[in-house]
């Protein structure tokens, strides 16, 4: 029975990472995406100075979309639907580091530090993989300050979008839907040398995403 099981949820991740990237890509042509803010981490990139990207796990679909084929590795939980969800951003030119905070979180670490140092730009859910929504798992911090990249913070709206019975709430923008996509300002986070607390740190990153989703439009 239990290899049984096993043939189920692999067959379940075969189609969805087959029609998942057909089914984004029909869906995401249809929004009317506003890109505001992008000047922090576009000045960055010219200098080949690489950024931490940090979102939270609902708003990550039109994110997808926005940074295709841009080469950014996003960090994926090990979980089944986070197979799935590697094999759709894997289509859509990411590179995939696999862990979290809960599972493989050292080794996936080590691995941002390595994409990091080759000078690529890393995305994260802080809140991901199984929450709570929008509270900051330090890693994201942790990560920043180790390889002294500046944090990117993102806000995600849609003028009407669905909402799934996920405990993120996990939002996909209907057809035809305005996206509107926030970029913070770069969030650097001082080393341990010059006095940088992780714990702080987590707790100002958290006010700065605070004062991004306050702004109206």
């Amino acid at each position: 029975m239990s290899d049984e099981r096993e043939q189920k949820k692999e067959r379940r991740i075969r189609w969805a990472a087959r029609l998942g990237p057909i089914l984004v890509r029909t869906l995401a042509r249809t929004w009317r995406i506003s890109a505001i803010n992008q000047r922090g981490f576009q000045e960055r990139r010219r200098a080949r100075q690489p950024v931490i990207f940090a979102f939270w796990h609902a708003q990550m679909l039109p994110l997808v979309w926005q940074h295709r084929d841009e080469g950014v590795a996003v960090l994926i939980s090990q979980h089944a639907d986070g197979e799935i969800i590697a094999r759709i951003c894997e289509a859509l030119g990411y590179r995939t580091v696999r862990g979290s905070t809960s599972r493989g979180g050292v080794r996936a670490l080590v691995e941002i530090d390595r994409q990091l140092e080759q000078g690529i730009d890393v995305a994260f859910t802080p809140d991901g993989p199984r929450g709570p929504a929008r509270t900051i798992a330090p890693g994201v911090v942790y990560a920043a300050q180790r390889a002294n990249a500046p944090i990117i913070p993102i806000d995600v709206r849609a003028s009407r979008a669905w909402r799934l019975n996920t405990w993120d709430r996990f939002m996909i923008p209907k057809p035809f839907a305005r996206v509107t996509i926030r970029y913070g300002d770069p969030h650097e986070v001082p080393s341990k040398e010059k006095g940088g607390n992780v714990d702080a740190e987590t707790e100002r990153l958290a006010s700065t995403f605070e004062a991004l989703a306050s702004v109206d439009g």
